[in-house]
């Protein structure tokens, strides 16, 4: 707008004020990674999608699975957005999820981020201003939230009042925790441990029942008369008396019971008292009843063996559903991902125009191949430079390992010339004969053969000849040898490589890791630097997760790439730490020396 003379324009003003002040650029959001842990047995990862998903959109969604083809109690959601994430901190953590599976608890679920995430969360919160429109997405997430946890809570009701769940807790005896997953072989621990949690399912049931089949017996035996009936003995029964008003009187005996004795008519007053005692010890049921009973014995006993059956056939169908569809899920992720793949690039084919490039393939062809050239002669240089590196490398263990065997025996010719000095080594290499004499003996008996005396006596002559080069055997110092092994420690851990390659191309001599050191030496280490990198842990299930690795004699590749969905780009960094100390324990090992407490770092 023109001013015509009366200063500056308003248009001017602000262009003015927007040079001198630049305008807030808000922070870009990015890709969040946060914790997902305490999962109920039985969860999905459906659920835990849909659940995620209601606070905000998600990238995907990681769980680790274990040997047993079972999903682990944690995972790792990636959120394409902050709010998303901080609405899932805020909504989700805490939550209790019913357990959909036998012998599980309910847990509350934990929602977390480590360090650098939170860092980032608190900054990201602090700058961006809260509107109405952030408040009406975090009461749409809520109530979806709560939908979705009042259907799962439903669909766990029902499925524990039909019988699926067994709510009926089975405390096992201490003796029975002493078994785990880490001491069965890794092919068969599946199956065992299946086996062993539907031995103690029957072990309840069965023990359940005996319990209620005990309930139902003791009022019968409560409601039994403990007193004869009023009639005397002797006296015939009436017909009028067949039943008795209050129904407590039942039979001809002498003594009543609370049930009457079945096909057994009234009896005129010609009964004898022979009859009423042979009548009293009939049986108190008929052949149907018994029948009945034992039919329904069977009945009952198939019906428990079908549940078994059932039992045992359900979590093997189930989790091969579980299979196929995360299969499934698996080849429609892909299919998506090449549909757009492919719909970007029909896209761009469609504009493209070779003419219209501004690609220095197209503008200047001369241009293009002396950087092509150049770039060609970069990578050749570093490749001689990474030969020649391995050359020298190669060169180096080579000496290293001359050097080593020289030493070894240099050792042990100066220990063998020690030995021969304190004459426990013969000179020419022949093992001691020991001799037994029994010369005293023969003086005491005289009765004894001349023969027998003549060859101990040839003993004895062998055995002065030895007693004549025994020298006393000298003292070692033990201070002295501790010193030299700590030395010899002190070298190796400075031989240990740093660097990734040369490291993870170690020999590990799994023969010196064992169990035992890795739960005593090792999980301490992993533990502190678990929590150097991710803060206070509240489940163990990664600090578990690594000790099984090393404890299968795994490679410490694959162990990076288990943690790379937790850890990013310092999974790497951790493994080398870690592996650090496997490759210091097996070259202590490999001389002979015990590393004890001895940390490489």
């Amino acid at each position: 707008m023109p001013s015509y003379g009366q200063g500056p324009s308003i248009s001017a003003l602000a262009a003015q004020q927007q040079m001198q002040h630049p305008q807030f650029v808000p922070p870009q959001p990015k890709a969040v990674t946060l914790f997902i842990g305490s999962i109920s047995g039985g969860i999905t990862d459906g659920f835990l999608n849909e659940i995620l998903n209601a606070c905000g959109q998600i990238n995907s969604f990681k769980r680790l699975i274990t040997p047993a083809n079972k999903p682990q109690g944690f995972g790792f959601a990636e959120f394409q957005d902050p709010d998303g994430a901080l609405r899932a901190m805020a909504l989700l953590n805490g939550v209790e999820l019913p357990a959909l599976e036998d012998g599980c608890v309910n847990k509350k679920l934990l929602v977390k981020a480590d360090e650098r995430t939170k860092t980032f969360l608190d900054a990201y919160q602090a700058q961006k201003m809260r509107t109405d429109a952030d408040d009406e997405l975090l009461r749409q997430a809520k109530a979806r939230v709560d939908a979705l946890l009042s259907d799962i809570n439903k669909k766990s009701a029902e499925a524990a009042s039909n019988g699926l769940i067994d709510r009926e807790k089975y405390v096992i005896p201490p003796h029975l925790h002493d078994l785990q997953e880490a001491d069965l072989p890794e092919t068969q621990r599946g199956l065992v441990m299946t086996e062993i949690a539907q031995f103690r399912e029957r072990a309840a049931k069965r023990e359940r029942e005996k319990m209620r089949d005990v309930r139902e017996a003791m009022p019968n035996v409560l409601a039994a008369p403990s007193g004869p009936k009023v009639r005397e003995w002797g006296k015939p029964q009436l017909p009028g008396q067949a039943e008795s008003p209050t129904g407590k009187g039942f039979g001809k005996g002498a003594q009543g019971y609370s049930k009457p004795v079945g096909f057994v008519k009234a009896e005129d007053g010609s009964a004898t008292p022979g009859s009423d005692r042979q009548s009293s010890v009939r049986p108190t049921k008929t052949d149907e009843e018994l029948e009945a009973e034992r039919r329904e014995a069977r009945r009952r006993d198939e019906e428990n063996s079908y549940k078994d059956r059932e039992r045992r056939y359900e979590p093997r169908e189930r989790n091969r559903i579980q299979a196929l569809e995360r299969a499934i899920t698996r080849e429609r992720v892909m299919k998506e991902a090449e549909e757009r793949d492919r719909a970007e690039m029909r896209a761009r084919l469609d504009v493209w125009d070779d003419d219209e490039s501004d690609e220095l393939f197209y503008t200047d062809r001369q241009r293009w191949r002396a950087v092509r050239a150049r770039r060609l002669a970069t990578e050749q240089a570093a490749d001689e430079e990474s030969r020649l590196y391995e050359e020298r490398e190669a060169e180096n263990l080579r000496r290293e390992s001359e050097a080593f065997l020289a030493r070894q025996m240099d050792e042990m010719q100066a220990l063998q010339e020690e030995q021969r000095k304190a004459g426990m080594l013969l000179d020419d290499g022949a093992p001691v004969k020991l001799g037994v004499s029994l010369a005293a003996a023969t003086k005491k008996t005289d009765n004894a053969p001349k023969e027998k005396a003549a060859v101990f006596g040839q003993d004895e002559e062998e055995e002065e000849a030895i007693q004549k080069r025994k020298v006393p055997l000298p003292k070692l110092d033990l201070a002295e040898s501790g010193e030299k092994a700590k030395e010899r420690l002190e070298k190796i851990r400075g031989e240990v490589p740093r660097d990734k390659e040369t490291l993870f191309k170690g020999k590990v001599r799994w023969d010196g890791l064992s169990d035992v050191m890795i739960d005593r030496k090792l999980e301490p280490l992993v533990k502190r630097e678990m929590t150097k990198y991710l803060g206070e842990l509240e489940d163990d299930d990664l600090i578990m997760f690594v000790l099984e690795h090393l404890k299968d004699h795994k490679g410490p590749q694959k162990l990076v790439e288990g943690l790379e969905p937790v850890l990013e780009e310092e999974a790497a960094e951790f493994v080398i730490s870690i592996w650090r100390q496997i490759i210091f324990e097996s070259m202590a090992y490999s001389e002979g020396l015990h590393t004890e407490k001895m940390m490489v770092d």
